[in-house]
């Protein structure tokens, strides 16, 4: 079988690859070559390959190979002659033209059959794989290709059907690229047996090709190639993020050495304070104090944003917890000329927390609405309302004021780290209370427009 469809496939493929000016001559030539082979071995090969040539082309052009191959298999099968049957006298009778159609009928009735079968598995699972797929038998003629290999060859399918290498190479309609880029996968993967190469293509594309090996295909060679561009960004994403990681604990170290020498100089400072006041430069003193306090404040958010900490944490009820919080800026609001409303939903909702850490996220949030509702002070009073629900799982507290609001820009930056709209502000207030509620299992949402306020919502899970 083997021996046949090595001289037979690429000859088939020729013929209906010639179209209407194809010759049959190859087919009377291999008929005569073939003359002693069964009838039933030759047309089981021509089914074989018929199969393999109709799995490449589109639908309405498989009657036409179908058609084509009938008269390239009549015309071998002349030249090759049928099996001589022996009567019950000894002598040899040739079938009638009439018996040989007839059976040639039978036999390519049934081979159209199994075609057609084969062909729309071929054409519903192979065809439109996300993967180019080439198939090349022991003596390197590609037998299958794919709608994706030949788009990634730009090449239509049929005219690379019984090529081999060399004429694929040699193929009119194949650029210089992707002609450089098949013979270094042909040294590659069959010269250097190299299982898997990755390469890339001119717009930018990373494409990964597999082979698997004759000896795991009965002698054929399967080639698969795969875009694994959004693969390969995931990859360099994981790859930055591990560096940036890195970054981070290195610029953390070197925080915390920082306030070393920081401490000491404010000792000095202060032990020359009463020099400077003699000489009339205590603001020097002042001013240096301040700006050190300043700097350890920045390295202090840093250090608590760079060094993500698990909660330690403890049944507490929310409503106490808040109104601990509002009592906490009571007087400062005062100052601000801004009123402070508590409104509860809730019926002893509580929550497992590390206290310190939400307090400094509620904390954060309600001295921000201060900020804002203080430049609104000459239009109207300021106001922050917090308010507590509950859906059962989780709690909600909405921190809300009538401060002036922010853009859609702003909020979009609003979490990320060193991103302040405040003179003296770090930066680094709201993400890190981003991070801690993180880390309890809860969210933080905030909702904003120019001129109305701004809220923010933050999730919390309840106790069980």
């Amino acid at each position: 079988m083997q021996a046949i469809r090595k001289r037979y496939f690429p000859a088939l493929a020729e013929y209906i690859r010639g179209g209407k000016d194809a010759s049959l001559q190859h087919a009377n030539a291999l008929g005569q070559q073939l003359y002693g082979f069964q009838p039933e071995e030759i047309i089981a090969v021509h089914e074989d390959c018929i199969q393999a040539l109709a799995a490449n082309v589109d639908s309405k052009d498989a009657v036409q190979i179908y058609h084509r191959s009938f008269l390239f298999l009549m015309e071998l099968m002349v030249a090759c002659r049928f099996r001589m049957e022996i009567n019950s006298e000894g002598d040899i009778v040739e079938p009638t033209a009439e018996q040989k159609i007839v059976a040639m009928r039978e036999r390519l009735l049934s081979s159209n059959r199994s075609f057609e079968k084969v062909k729309n598995k071929y054409e519903n699972v192979l065809q439109h794989m996300d993967s180019g797929i080439a198939l090349f038998d022991g003596d390197g003629i590609l037998s299958f290709v794919n709608v994706q290999m030949a788009k990634l060859l730009d090449i239509p399918r049929k005219t690379l059907v019984g090529c081999n290498i060399r004429e694929i190479l040699l193929h009119p309609k194949l650029n210089i690229h992707t002609k450089r880029t098949i013979l270094r996968l042909y040294r590659e993967m069959i010269l250097k047996r190299h299982r898997y190469y990755e390469f890339q293509q001119k717009d930018g594309k990373h494409l990964l090709a597999t082979v698997t090996y004759g000896d795991q295909l009965d002698g054929d060679f399967l080639f698969s190639v795969k875009d694994v561009s959004e693969y390969k960004h995931i990859e360099q994403s994981a790859l930055q993020n591990d560096k940036l990681a890195m970054l981070g604990k290195i610029a953390a170290a070197i925080a915390h050495e920082i306030r070393n020498p920081l401490t000491s100089i404010r000792g000095f400072i202060q032990l020359l304070r009463p020099y400077l006041l003699e000489v009339g430069k205590e603001e020097y003193a002042r001013i240096i104090l301040t700006e050190i306090d300043r700097a350890n404040d920045i390295i202090y958010e840093f250090l608590n944003s760079s060094k993500p900490s698990a909660p330690v944490k403890q049944a507490k009820s929310i409503e106490n917890l808040i109104r601990e919080v509002v009592m906490l800026t009571e007087s400062e609001s005062l100052m601000r000329n801004c009123e402070i409303g508590i409104e509860s939903h809730l019926e002893d909702a509580i929550v497992s927390i590390d206290i310190k850490q939400v307090k400094q996220v509620i904390l954060n949030l309600v001295k921000n609405s201060l900020d804002a509702v203080e430049e609104t002070q000459s239009e109207r009073r300021g106001r922050i309302d917090i308010v507590l629900n509950s859906d059962g799982q989780y709690v909600e507290i909405m921190i809300k004021d009538n401060g002036k609001g922010m853009d859609k820009l702003t909020m979009s930056k609003l979490f990320d780290p060193f991103f302040t709209t405040k003179e003296e502000g770090t930066g680094l207030g709201l993400s890190v209370s981003y991070r801690i509620i993180r880390n309890h299992g809860g969210t933080i949402r905030v909702n904003s427009k120019m001129g109305s306020g701004t809220e923010f919502i933050i999730y919390l899970p309840l106790v069980g």
